[in-house]
């Protein structure tokens, strides 16, 4: 994270206590919302037939297609009603306390930057683009936003027992970069393939990474990557599936995970439930812009 361009040791200046800002909408420039413009034109060229339901709804429910980066205010408006749910602006990264209180009380921390035109296809650290249009439309959906305000409040606990590496797996192989089984087929909804143009055909279309059914304590064991594609994806049946599947007391988990060895990225064990069993191809040529 040394570096990401929006970190701070502290609240900058400007900022609250808790770190937030004002989004102070009329300050972006035709270019910022150009950027917006093209990013969401393009997903939205991908995102049908495999983003799932859930996700395509939000979208039309808050009507991020009007062009522009999106005012929080009237964004908000339309969230809250749905679900209880607001969007808050902040710098960039916050610290992990601050994210989880966040969440615990249904606020969305979002960045207010957009990224630069020349970074359209890879951007490391979280935009406006990412928070906004990749994990807002799900916020729209009231298991998913029940399960994020638990997730908030699992947070707190997890980082009070020093197991907050194992539980910020979930968040990773869920929120982030979850697949969905929807019946019709695999579909997206994790926040980091649904804003993503290369990963959100990667990740249901191409045979190199493993897709296998999730499985709780299996993903707070296996570790992931920030910087490419993922190696392997879980796989829930339904929003409803994952609440019920998290809904459990972690302490006994956390209990065996403190003994438990690290499942590699690649790996596939004799329990996994595999729905694709990869090539691992993409990964063995290097990863990233690999030919």
């Amino acid at each position: 994270m040394a570096d990401f361009e929006h970190v701070f040791a502290e609240p900058p200046e400007g900022a609250a206590a808790d770190w937030t800002i004002s989004q102070n909408w009329r300050a972006y420039t035709q270019v910022e919302h150009a950027t917006w413009d093209t990013l969401y034109a393009r997903q939205m060229e991908i995102l049908p037939g495999r983003a799932a339901d859930a996700f395509m709804k939000g979208l039309q429910a808050l009507r991020l297609d009007t062009g522009g980066i999106p005012d929080f205010a009237l964004m908000n408006a339309k969230l809250q009603a749905l679900t209880g749910w607001t969007v808050v602006c902040v710098p960039g990264l916050v610290p992990d306390d601050v994210f989880f209180d966040h969440l615990a009380n249904r606020r969305f921390p979002s960045g207010q930057f957009i990224r630069k035109p020349d970074q359209l296809d890879y951007l490391q650290e979280p935009d406006i683009f990412h928070d906004v249009f990749g994990h807002v439309p799900m916020l729209t959906d009231p298991d998913f936003a029940d399960y994020m305000q638990a997730y908030g409040k699992g947070g707190q606990r997890a980082q009070s027992l020093g197991m907050l590496r194992n539980l910020a797996r979930l968040y990773w192989y869920t929120v982030e970069f979850g697949l969905m089984d929807q019946g019709d087929g695999l579909r997206i909804y994790g926040a980091g393939i649904v804003s993503s143009a290369t990963e959100s055909v990667f990740a249901v279309e191409d045979p190199s990474p493993n897709r296998i059914a999730f499985d709780l304590e299996r993903i707070m064991r296996t570790d992931y990557r920030i910087d490419d594609f993922q190696q392997v994806y879980f796989v829930i049946p339904s929003i409803e599936a994952l609440n019920d599947a998290t809904l459990e007391d972690f302490g006994p988990i956390y209990d065996r995970l403190k003994g438990a060895t690290d499942i590699a990225i690649e790996a596939v064990l004799p329990y996994d439930k595999v729905i694709t069993r990869g090539t691992q191809a993409y990964a063995a040529r290097g990863g990233r812009f690999a030919a």
